[in-house]
């Protein structure tokens, strides 16, 4: 990834992100495999405040132009193409048009819902709740995750001393109206490989809370509008993918619209022909790691395995790494946590 920005933002990464070597996976029961990435691939992990800023700096040194606290509302559309968004600032209502529209406005994409190009998910329906975390005890150079017959926690460690926490739960699983930070508690508490690490945690940040996670996508786009990040479709991001989709699904995105824009022909079909080829195998990959979560049987049963025969695990670190495109690619895209 490096190797396709620009220098500044290549030297913040290098400079101030913290090495990930590999993961550590455990299951109920207690089964632990670690494993580092193979070939000396290592990963880095920053906060997102800081590679956020960094992006929309770099994105500013290459021309763009960024108007800070405007609310895009909704597509305005002309014999049914999309021209131009509907946009406010503060108490101002206008329209900004254009040749070709992206819509990179999040999971809950006004642009895409209106288009009916986007959804909820009716299955499965999981909240995440997340938080930074300092004097964790027992981080290592490995993302964690930790899978359980009720869900997940994720760890990743971060510059500083940091650590980013992240319990995932299905609704079955949550009670009504409890807070996003008694889920952290509670999980943490109950955890008895976890308990022990955190009885000096403080947590340091507000809770995030985000769910339902699964984003139902019908397409990437619509004549005059391509979709970017998560607003293309979003997946439940067990391997900590959700910065390569949304990075690369960027970069896709702006290789239809220099096409259209040059040739004048619609992209978005193949754009999402483009996003098929580059995902779906991933997208494969993510969803039977769900459903196993979703099965105690079928969880308790690879629990034992990976315990006696740990490498498929190893492999599977591998896969959730994406290390066989950062062999092709001389970069690894899933190595930004955070």
């Amino acid at each position: 990834m490096l190797s396709r920005i620009d220098s500044e933002l290549a030297r913040r990464v290098r400079t101030h992100a913290l090495p990930i070597t590999g993961m550590t996976v455990s299951g109920p029961g207690g089964a632990t495999v670690s494993a580092d990435y193979a070939g000396g691939f290592v990963g880095a992990a920053v906060t997102r405040c800081h590679l956020d800023q960094w992006l929309l700096e770099s994105a500013t040194r290459a021309g763009a132009d960024f108007e800070a606290g405007v609310t895009v509302n909704a597509p305005v559309l002309s014999e049914d193409r999309v021209v131009a968004v509907r946009a406010s600032h503060r108490s101002t209502q206008y329209e900004v048009r254009a040749r070709v529209v992206i819509a990179a406005d999040g999971r809950a994409s006004r642009i895409a819902t209106a288009m009916q190009l986007s959804k909820f998910a009716r299955s499965p329906q999981r909240w995440a709740h997340g938080a930074y975390f300092t004097d964790v005890d027992g981080l290592s150079g490995h993302g964690e995750m930790h899978i359980r017959q009720d869900g997940y926690v994720g760890v990743a460690p971060l510059p500083g001393g940091l650590a980013n926490v992240c319990v995932v739960r299905a609704r079955p699983h949550l009670t009504h109206g409890e807070p996003g930070e008694s889920v952290i508690v509670r999980a943490l508490a109950t955890d008895s490989a976890l308990a022990a690490r955190f009885t000096r945690a403080r947590r340091v940040s507000e809770v995030s809370v985000l769910g339902p996670l699964a984003i139902d996508s019908e397409g990437a786009g619509c004549p005059g509008l391509l979709l970017a990040g998560d607003a293309a479709g979003f997946v439940d991001p067990m391997t900590g993918d959700g910065l390569r989709f949304a990075i690369r699904g960027g970069e896709l995105a702006a290789e239809a619209a220099i096409n259209e824009l040059n040739s004048g022909r619609s992209a978005y079909r193949a754009l999402h022909a483009r996003r098929m080829g580059e995902f779906a195998g991933k997208w494969r990959f993510n969803r039977v790691l769900r459903a196993l979560v979703d099965s105690p049987r079928a969880l308790t049963l690879a629990a034992r395995a990976a315990h006696a025969w740990p490498a498929p695990v190893t492999r599977l670190v591998g896969v959730a790494g994406d290390l066989a495109l950062a062999r092709r690619t001389a970069f690894a895209p899933s190595g930004v946590e955070g």
